[in-house]
Parts: structure tokens; sequence; C-alpha cells
């Protein structure tokens, strides 16, 4: 059966991790899928950690995708091009936790929802561990873009987030740097009018390894997307002021 759903994994070096993280999609998610290893540089150690043990993955589709470039953003948009399937996930590489939400979102998917975002701030979901600043700068962003710019979701920063096929071919990413493409992509629906959906997720510090969220070199990137969700509700723009891919890159 083709797969229903692509999962992006965005990797660096995630070898004492990735094994539990694939075993938690292959035990609980369902729905037909692909899993898509989007890395750096061959000498990664996520993709000798998975060729080592094929026990581990015995049964599960994987791809591993090299990045065009370096760094988180080029990962997942690597990931993205690779896709094929009607949805795709950006799932993080060291979360062995939430893979039983996968299929709810799929769901929430073939109901008609562009975008499902897995919400840490509705019941059922939580942010635990969360050194202060960055949960600081991600609850006010949630809680003023929910309840004064009216976003239909409770959660709009998290980079763990499924998108429709019609999301990915026609919404062009600008973004350039770090998991902004998921704010950008999230806002750029709502101004089209596209349904949006949230699902309780978890959050936990790493425990291992070193995050690649940097909340100080990215706040300016972040911003214009904020402040885009602003205008949309606000200056009430019209759709038709989204950027989108023309018809030959859609084709392309």
């Amino acid at each position: 059966m083709p797969p229903r759903l692509d999962i992006v994994i965005p990797v660096y070096n995630e070898g004492n991790i990735i094994l539990a993280t694939l075993a938690e999609l292959r035990r609980q998610v369902t729905t037909p899928s692909r899993v898509l290893i989007c890395y750096d540089s061959a000498d990664d150690d996520t993709l000798s950690t998975i060729k080592a043990h094929p026990e581990h993955v015995e049964g599960q589709m994987i791809e591993f995708v090299r990045n065009r470039s370096r760094g988180a953003h080029a990962a997942v948009m690597a990931g993205f091009t690779a896709s094929q399937a009607p949805f795709v996930l950006v799932f993080p590489a060291d979360d062995d936790f939430n893979a039983g939400i996968i299929d709810a979102m799929v769901a929430k998917g073939e109901l008609g929802a562009d975008v499902v975002c897995a919400s840490r701030f509705i019941p059922g979901g939580c942010m635990v561990g969360c050194r202060w600043l960055k949960a600081f700068l991600v609850r006010t962003a949630a809680f003023t873009l929910y309840y004064v710019a009216r976003l239909p979701t409770r959660d709009a920063t998290n980079g763990f987030r499924l998108f429709s096929r019609r999301v990915i071919e026609r919404i062009e990413v600008e973004s350039d740097s770090g998991f902004c493409y998921s704010l950008e992509m999230l806002v750029k629906c709502h101004r089209l009018g596209w349904p949006v959906a949230d699902v309780p997720a978890k959050w936990f510090e790493r425990k291992q390894g070193g995050s690649r969220f940097q909340v100080l070199n990215w706040i300016p990137a972040y911003l214009r997307w904020y402040l885009y969700a602003f205008a949309t509700t606000f200056l009430r723009l019209p759709a038709n002021s989204v950027k989108q891919r023309s018809a030959w890159k859609i084709a392309k």
C-alpha cells in the first residue's frame, strides 16, 4: 500500500535517540507511512546507527535524504521536496513519546484540515522543563496569536506539524532559517482561509544532545510572520496577497 503520510525527521547526530524514536513510530503509527531521514553530511551518526541495526527498523519504509545546504531549515525543505504522500509531517528526532497522536493528526487532515498543529497548550498537552526565556516567548506568542490575532491554533510556533499536499505544493516558503517555515506556512494558510486543527501533544526538554532551537538568533525571522498574522486579522488583507508557488514550480 502506498504511503498516506511522509514523516520528515531532520537529524544532526541523533544516533543516541533515533532508534527509540523509530521504534515508537513503528509501534504506534498505523497510517501507511514512509520516514524521510534528512541529514547534512554522510558522517552523521544517525545514518550509521540506523544502518547498523536493521532489526530495529524492520518493516519500516525509510529513506535517507541529503540536504542541499546545512541546518534545520535545509533539512526540512529537503524532506518536503522528497515527499510525495498526501500528508507530510515534520517530527522531532528526539521525540519518543508523541507517536501515538500521529494517526489522530492524519485523521484531522483527512477531514479537511490543511494544517494540523501538535499543541502543547490545550487539554492533554504539556510543556515541561523548558528554559525560562524560550518558555516565555513561546507562551506569549501562542497566547497573543490565538486570543488577539485570532489564529485558529493554541500553539502557533511548534515545529511538530502536519501539512496537506496542497500546502506543500502551493505555499512558497520565504523563510530561510531554523523552524520559522512552520509559522510562515501556518499564517499563510490562515490568510487563505484554509482549515487549521489542533491535537494535544507533550513536550519535554531534551535529555540528550543539544537543542537546535536558537531563540535569540531567530526572533527577527519569527517576528515577520508573527506580525503577518496580525495584519491578516486587522488589515483584512486579501488571500491573493499570499505568495504561492507558480504553476511551473509545482510541475517541477
